[in-house]
């Protein structure tokens, strides 16, 4: 029987950002350098297959300090960490490596930056989510205020409405958080905003590829883990964008082909911490049920690249 025609529309850019390339190289490398084990606090990206490769490398993954030895060392991953964390690793005399994204980090700097000013922060994010933990542990308890929609923003009890600043998780959906902003600037004229969007550049040029292929499509999936903030953006960015059937899923095994009877046209990206492998599965997988025609859509191109820590170089 002939394969039903189909044509796949691939979102460029897609899958492995730079701070997630260089948190992965992190841990290789202080693989070669210390041997195993190596341990990692929290997973070094949210995506399994990465995971479950570096833990066969020699990766042991835990959820906090108390949990590595003295003895060995310790890499933070690229969500970022409160300061009492590596401020408890120096304490203990460990050996530690801070793979946090630079794209983080400058939100940890102007984090500092806008307290010594003497501002109390809002930070836009997700309660529980690893670089909203992180971030908010830059400053002293109370410094900043977290709001998840426009909701918390009227419930917000600043210490003082005419000295606030904010900042914004980096993996959020930028139409979302503008509506956040807004509500915040109708509140309080008089906050302070970042100099530079915090939304990430691979974040913000993910979601821009899907808006461009949403209304030309009848289905889009994301490849990504459920514990991806930007990935999970990108299926709400789809929906949002009239692509009535989007779905997350981790890799091939996870695609319902019922759902996608009678669809013609299917988008196809990946979160910033899933592999080219994974895409590469998912279009072999397209290619086996049907008579493929793949059409990239592309709406930037990145060069971005993050040096690794200086102790691991060379």
């Amino acid at each position: 029987m002939s394969k039903v025609p189909l044509t796949l529309y691939l979102a460029a850019p897609r899958g492995f950002c730079a701070g997630v390339d260089r948190a992965i190289k992190i841990v290789e490398l202080a693989l070669e350098k210390w041997g195993a084990p190596v341990y990692v606090r929290h997973e070094i990206v949210h995506n399994r297959y990465v995971v479950d490769g570096l833990r066969a490398k020699g990766a042991v993954f835990v959820e906090e300090l108390d949990e590595v030895p003295d003895d060995r060392p310790v890499v933070f991953s690229a969500h970022g960490v409160a300061k009492s964390v590596p401020a408890e690793a120096e304490r203990r005399g460990m050996v530690y490596v801070d793979a946090t994204c630079p794209l983080v980090s400058k939100v940890h700097i102007e984090a500092e930056r806008h307290h010594r000013a003497g501002l109390q922060m809002v930070m836009i994010g997700h309660r529980g989510h690893p670089e909203t933990i992180g971030t908010m542990g830059q400053l002293p308890e109370g410094e900043v205020l977290l709001v998840e929609n426009e909701a918390d923003v009227a419930r917000l009890a600043p210490r003082d409405p005419e000295r606030l600043a904010y900042i914004t998780q980096t993996t959020l959906s930028i139409d979302d958080t503008a509506g956040i902003v807004a509500a915040l600037k109708a509140r309080f004229p008089a906050i302070v905003g970042p100099h530079k969007e915090d939304i990430c550049y691979a974040t913000t040029n993910r979601q821009a590829a899907v808006k461009a292929i949403a209304p030309r499509v009848q289905a889009l999936l994301v490849i990504g883990a459920p514990n991806s903030s930007n990935s999970r953006r990108l299926v709400e960015v789809a929906r949002a964008n009239g692509c009535a059937y989007a779905q997350l899923v981790e890799r091939a095994a996870d695609i319902d082909w019922r759902a996608l009877e009678g669809v013609r046209a299917v988008g196809l990206t990946a979160g910033a911490s899933a592999p080219q492998v994974l895409i590469d599965e998912v279009i072999d997988a397209f290619a086996d049920h049907y008579d493929l025609t793949c059409e990239v859509v592309e709406t930037a191109q990145e060069n971005v690249s993050f040096k690794v820590p200086m102790v691991l170089r060379g």
